[in-house]
């Protein structure tokens, strides 16, 4: 298949964040990695039940990836036929409940962002340039509370019409993908039709949202060994690197 874009059926491209714009997936996975570990260490010494560690990249694609915070906790605990209270999401973090994993996890990746910074990838931001060149409306579409705060860091945050993240998301009442609600809410704002935007996700449940939603076009990005199963929810077409997509 052909990579280049029919741009000129497209009014809008509608980007995730993690692993698409940025290398922040991998920041993500190791600080999941760290917080579930701790968690479930702690359980063992409690319980004498044995330590089986958060795996990567197993249990991060197939449980948190993609998904608002702490619906990911709760996939990965229920995977593990853990349960725990939800809690508040306003408590300290590394509290035995589902909000106390979920604000645990987020304070690691903040502590790292600032520590280490983050820059884009280089092929995606020429790609949203040059669709921008040429007056298509780009946004992105995060379930990640930090969306802003990423963007800002890596100096991108000009380049986007709209930004749908996770606060955003729950200030409106927004499920999370794989429904579809968050793209949809992010096309209507900037007043495109589903059918004339494109996705761009690296997870499952992003790439299953892009299908629900009935959008023009949805791009996965992979690795080749992460291909397939883009490919098998929904995604038209996988690429290794948005770069791959501007004109020859």
């Amino acid at each position: 298949m052909d990579k280049a874009l029919p741009l000129n059926q497209f009014e809008a491209m509608l980007f995730d964040l993690d692993g698409v714009l940025t290398p922040t997936a991998k920041i993500h996975a190791a600080c999941w990695k760290r917080v579930f570990d701790e968690f479930l260490k702690s359980r063992t010494e409690a319980t004498g039940e044995p330590f089986v560690p958060f795996e990567l990249p197993q249990d991060y694609l197939r449980y948190v990836d993609g998904k608002p915070r702490y619906p990911g906790v709760e996939s990965f605990l229920a995977s593990r036929n853990i349960q725990l209270p939800y809690g508040d999401p306003k408590e300290a973090p590394n509290q035995d409940t589902v909000c106390g994993i979920g604000n645990g996890k987020d304070s690691y990746f903040v502590t790292v962002l600032n520590e280490d910074g983050i820059e884009a990838f280089p092929g995606a931001i020429a790609l949203v340039q040059n669709l921008r060149d040429q007056g298509i409306k780009t946004a992105v579409v995060s379930s990640s509370r930090n969306c802003k705060e990423v963007l800002k860091v890596a100096k991108i945050t000009h380049l986007f019409d709209t930004i749908m993240d996770g606060r955003v998301a729950e200030t409106l009442h927004l499920p999370g993908k794989p429904a579809p609600d968050t793209f949809l809410r992010a096309a209507a704002d900037l007043s495109v039709a589903p059918d004339k935007a494109v996705v761009f996700e690296d997870a499952i449940v992003g790439v299953q949202a892009g299908k629900q939603g009935q959008f023009g076009w949805v791009v996965g990005v992979a690795e080749p060994e992460g291909a397939q199963a883009l490919l098998d929810n929904g995604a038209n077409i996988v690429v290794a690197d948005l770069g791959e997509l501007l004109p020859q």
